[in-house]
């Protein structure tokens, strides 16, 4: 039975363009075609051209173009969650090993 997906909710799918378009502005910055991308990154030509249409691609598909293009510090350094308000507010706070859901308590 194939796995059914919920739809894309807008922002994803308008982030998921926009990073596409980043992506093959870099590219044509650097003067690369999709395919020297691809071959610098280990992936297929039409991964990078799905990449760039805000079509998704894995995460590591993603990371590799990244490299490939120079720009993987940048894009690792965007997610750490220390440059956050939130993340410097809690920087010295010990992170629980895992997080479970709060228990409801019964009124009973």
């Amino acid at each position: 039975m194939p796995r059914q997906t919920k739809p894309l909710p807008r922002p994803v799918a308008r982030a998921l363009r926009t990073a596409g378009e980043h992506f093959s502005t870099w590219r044509r910055l650097q003067r690369l075609t999709a395919e020297q991308v691809a071959d610098r990154a280990g992936v297929s030509r039409g991964t990078v051209r799905r990449l760039e249409a805000g079509e998704g691609v894995s995460l590591e598909s993603t990371l590799r173009v990244a490299r490939a293009l120079g720009v993987l510090e940048q894009l690792v350094t965007s997610l750490d969650p220390y440059t956050t308000d939130v993340g410097r507010l809690r920087a010295d706070e010990e992170l629980p090993q895992r997080v479970r859901p709060a228990r409801q308590r019964s009124d009973g």
